[in-house]
């Protein structure tokens, strides 16, 4: 394992842009297809950032997937497909076909999970097998949206919606 320590969060956001760049260009050479999934939180918005400024990513290859989602109204702040847009949609050349939303506005929350992994399935395998997740790490220690004690951590689905937490439900990847 190569670890490097730098030193604040930009630096962390560039290099990881740097990172998600090398693997995109290999993966998209390969396969023709960079299968990536973001989780939310303020560091992944400053490398979503930076990608989105990265000229040698293959755009046309990179198909982007949700790690998690709040329970929330469209364009919501507390969402991350809000950041999602307007760090790396809107000022990239990623176009809105290629980002998977979680589908978190339709009523039957269970029926939309069903329905996400299933798009999971038929883009990425079964089971589903993405290049990339970035994945962050909460004060509390949770990661995605799996929070400790919630039924979602025991779910044997590739997607899964939790209990409320900070006032909100999520839907998130297992």
């Amino acid at each position: 394992m190569d670890l490097q320590i730098l030193p604040d969060t930009e630096a962390v956001a560039q290099k990881a842009a740097q990172i998600i760049t090398a693997l995109a260009q290999e993966r998209a050479r390969l396969t023709k297809k960079f299968l990536f999934a973001v989780s939310g939180g303020s560091t992944p918005w400053k490398i979503l950032r930076q990608l989105a400024d990265t000229t040698a990513l293959p755009w046309e290859a990179i198909e982007l997937f949700q790690v998690d989602e709040r329970i929330a109204p469209a364009g919501d702040t507390q969402r991350n497909l809000t950041w999602i847009k307007k760090n790396l949609l809107d000022p990239s050349a990623l176009t809105a076909q290629q980002v998977h939303a979680m589908p978190v506005e339709q009523a039957d929350l269970e029926s939309a999970a069903d329905a996400y992994a299933q798009q999971l399935t038929e883009l990425c395998g079964t089971p589903p097998k993405l290049d990339l997740i970035h994945l962050g790490l909460g004060g509390d220690g949770h990661t995605a949206s799996l929070f400790p004690g919630d039924p979602a951590c025991k779910s044997r689905t590739p997607i899964a919606v939790t209990g409320e937490y900070q006032g909100l439900r999520r839907m998130t990847m297992t």
